[in-house]
């Protein structure tokens, strides 16, 4: 079994996919964007996005899309919003989540849009059905193997990497300012939310970080 990290570009033919599609991906009033989650149907598809943009051009833009049946937008912020999208798809939607759908391979939320239309996700599932997968992506969409790893390096299943110690010393480095940059806390801090002595607390820290590290590249 094989967890795959893949970028997928239509190379400036996003509106070929999907209006909606462009938007999110190339619009100058979307500064950055993820699907967090989806339902497919075959005929609608179903997207939770978060974007971080101006939420009264976003929403303009998608009362201007007729392949947009529904939707609900709720502000994070000035800068920021989750929206639910319910969009008709296209044939090259169907075709593109037919290839998904044909296998067993199970695609790890979130999506990310990046600037110039690329996307990345995740997959996990056997290597064979992965690769057949990717060999079976409809123009004009092409695809990039980023990183193979396996299932420990998925970011989910990090955390259980962890002792409830070693949990305990990152939550108490995260809190006090550790890890930030500029560093704010020292591991002093971090040893005295422990109650621990600042070597144990290295020791802590050091071991979490060194488990974390070897499951994002395969080598727990």
């Amino acid at each position: 079994m094989k967890h795959v990290r893949l970028r997928l570009s239509a190379g400036g033919r996003e509106d070929e996919v999907h209006p909606m599609y462009d938007v999110v991906a190339n619009a100058e009033f979307v500064g950055y964007a993820t699907a967090l989650n989806w339902n497919y149907t075959g005929e609608e598809l179903g997207i939770l996005h978060y974007v971080e943009g101006d939420a009264d051009r976003f929403e303009a833009a998608m009362r201007s899309i007729p392949e947009v049946l529904e939707y609900d937008l709720h502000r994070a912020d000035e800068d920021s919003f989750y929206v639910y999208i319910r969009d008709a798809t296209t044939e090259s939607v169907r075709a593109l989540f037919g290839v998904v759908d044909r296998s067993s391979l199970v695609t790890i939320p979130p999506i990310e849009y990046h600037p110039d239309g690329p996307v990345t996700f995740s997959v996990f599932g056997p290597g064979d059905q992965i690769q057949a997968a990717i060999d079976s992506v409809p123009d004009p969409v092409g695809v990039t193997v980023e990183e193979i790893t396996g299932l420990q390096a998925i970011p989910q299943t990090l955390p259980s990497t962890l002792s409830d110690r070693q949990r305990e010393a990152v939550e108490a480095a995260l809190a006090v300012g550790y890890y930030e940059v500029p560093r704010r806390g020292s591991q002093t801090d971090v040893a005295e939310r422990l109650g621990c002595a600042p070597s144990t607390a290295a020791e802590h820290l050091r071991k979490a970080e060194s488990r974390v590290l070897r499951a994002l590249f395969g080598r727990v």
